[in-house]
C-alpha cells in the first residue's frame, strides 16, 4: 500500500479516536460545571456548535489546502486541536469549554483537507476503494474513542481531554516527519464563492425530481440525531450509566454498525431492491425506537442495538436510489449536496431533540424516541405522491409507486 495513503489514514484514525474520547464524559462534565443536574440543553448546544463549525470551515479548509497545500492546513488544524483540548481539560467555566468546541469543530473540519489529500494520491479507479479505507479507518476511531474515554473518564472526568491532545500531538509529530505534500499550492487566488457553505446545496433546487427522495435524507437524519445526541444522557438517567457502561455501549454500537453496513446491506439490497430495503430499514428502525422507549433494564437496550443497526441499511438504499436520479458528471456535486445537508441536520437536530427531552423527561423520557419514530410517518406521503410524474432518469423511472405501495 502506497506510504502516503498509510500514514493519512492513521491520520485519519488518529483523529477520530481523539474525537470519540469525550463522547461519554461531557454530560458529567457540563453537571460538574454548572452544579445542575438537568443538562440535555447543554449538551445540544455543545454537539451542535461542533457541527456548525464544521459546516462553515469545511469548504473554508478545504480552498486553503488547494491554494497553500494540504500539509500545512492539515498540521495547524491538528496543533490547534492538540492545544484546544489542553485548553478544555483543564476548562475551569462552561464558557471556556463551550468556546474550546468551537475551535475544536474548526480544527475538527480537516477531513475535508483529507478527503482531498486521497484524492490526490489516488488513480481515478481507486478513489472508491481508498475512500472506503478511509472510512473505514474514521469508523474504527469512533469505537476505540468512546470505549477508551469511558475507561478514563472513570478515572477522571479530564482525562479523555488530555488524551485526545496527545493524540492530536502525536498526528501533528507524524505529519511533520512521515506525511509528504500531496498537493502543488496553486497561484489562483481564493474565490469567494468556493468559501460559501451553502453553495453545494445549489443540486436540490436545480433538480426537481431530488426533492422528494432529499426530503427522506433529511428526515432520516433528523432521526438519527436522536440516538446520537441522547444516547449517553438517556443511559444515565434513566439506566444509571456510569461512564464505563456508555462507553461499552457505544463501542458495540459502533462495532454492530460497522458489521451492517459491511455484511448486512449487500445482501439485503440484492434480495430485496433498494426500494424494500428502504422501507424494511425505515421500520426495522422506528419498531427499534418505539422499544428503546419502554425499555426498563440496561440488558434490554444492549439487545436493542442489534435490530438498531440492521435498521442502518436505509441510509445506504437512499443513497443507491439518489444516485440514480442525477448523472455521471453530476455524482460529486450530489455527494456534496448530502454531506451539507447532514452537518444541517447535526445543527438543527440536537437543539430540537434535547428540548423535547428537557421537556417530557419529567413525565416520561421515552417520548423523544417515540417523537423520533413518528418523523417516519411524514416519509408516507412524501413517497406515494412527491415523486409521482418527477422524472428522473431511466433506471428509477416507475420505481416511485412500488416504493409508495410497500410503505
Amino acid at each position: 500500500m502506497n506510504k502516503a495513503l498509510v500514514v493519512i489514514l492513521i491520520t485519519v484514525a488518529l483523529d477520530s479516536v481523539g474525537i470519540g474520547l469525550i463522547i461519554p464524559i461531557i454530560p458529567d462534565l457540563l453537571r460538574e460545571l454548572t452544579g445542575g443536574t438537568n443538562v440535555a440543553n447543554r449538551f445540544g448546544v455543545f454537539i451542535a456548535v461542533y457541527a456548525l463549525m464544521q459546516f462553515f470551515f469545511s469548504p473554508i479548509l478545504g480552498a486553503l489546502s488547494d491554494r497553500f497545500g494540504r500539509r500545512p492546513v492539515l498540521l495547524i488544524s491538528l496543533a490547534g486541536a492538540a492545544v484546544d483540548y489542553v485548553v478544555m481539560a483543564f476548562a475551569p467555566t462552561l464558557s471556556v469549554l463551550y468556546a474550546g468546541r468551537v475551535v475544536s469543530g474548526i480544527t475538527g473540519a480537516n477531513m475535508a483537507v483529507a478527503t482531498a489529500y486521497v484524492a490526490d494520491i489516488s488513480a481515478e479507479d481507486e478513489r472508491a476503494k481508498r475512500y472506503g479505507y478511509m472510512n473505514a479507518c474514521f469508523g474504527i476511531g469512533f469505537v476505540a474513542g468512546p470505549l477508551l474515554g469511558g475507561l478514563i473518564g472513570s478515572l477522571s472526568l479530564r482525562y479523555p481531554f488530555l488524551l485526545a491532545a496527545v493524540l492530536n500531538g502525536l498526528n501533528f509529530l507524524l505529519g511533520c516527519f512521515v506525511l509528504p505534500e500531496s498537493h502543488k499550492a496553486g497561484a489562483k487566488r481564493i474565490e469567494l464563492k468556493s468559501l460559501n457553505p451553502f453553495a453545494s446545496l445549489h443540486l436540490a433546487w436545480g433538480l426537481k425530481s431530488l426533492l422528494p427522495l432529499l426530503t427522506i435524507y433529511v428526515i432520516m437524519n433528523m432521526v438519527g440525531q436522536v440516538p446520537s445526541t441522547l444516547w449517553v444522557i438517556y443511559g444515565e438517567d434513566k439506566f444509571g450509566w456510569d461512564t464505563r457502561t456508555v462507553g461499552l455501549s457505544l463501542a458495540m454500537y459502533g462495532v454492530l454498525h460497522a458489521l451492517a453496513q459491511a455484511f448486512l446491506t449487500g445482501p439485503v439490497t440484492a434480495r430485496l431492491g433498494e426500494r424494500r430495503s428502504l422501507v424494511l430499514g425505515i421500520v426495522t428502525d422506528g419498531l427499534c425506537f418505539v422499544m428503546l422507549a419502554l425499555a426498563t433494564r440496561s440488558w434490554m437496550v444492549f439487545a436493542i442495538i442489534v435490530p438498531l443497526c440492521a435498521g442502518g441499511i436505509a441510509l445506504p438504499a437512499l443513497q443507491s436510489l439518489l444516485s440514480k436520479q442525477v448523472g455521471e458528471g453530476q455524482q460529486g456535486e450530489l455527494q456534496g449536496t448530502l454531506v451539507s445537508l447532514m452537518s444541517l441536520t447535526s445543527v438543527v437536530g440536537p437543539l430540537a431533540v434535547t428540548s423535547v427531552y428537557s421537556a417530557s423527561a419529567a413525565t416520561w423520557s421515552g417520548a423523544v424516541w417515540v417523537a423520533g419514530a413518528a418523523l417516519y410517518l411524514f416519509c408516507i406521503p412524501v413517497l406515494r405522491h412527491g415523486l409521482q410524474g418527477g422524472g428522473g432518469r431511466p433506471e428509477f423511472s416507475g420505481g416511485v409507486d412500488g416504493l409508495g405501495a410497500d410503505l
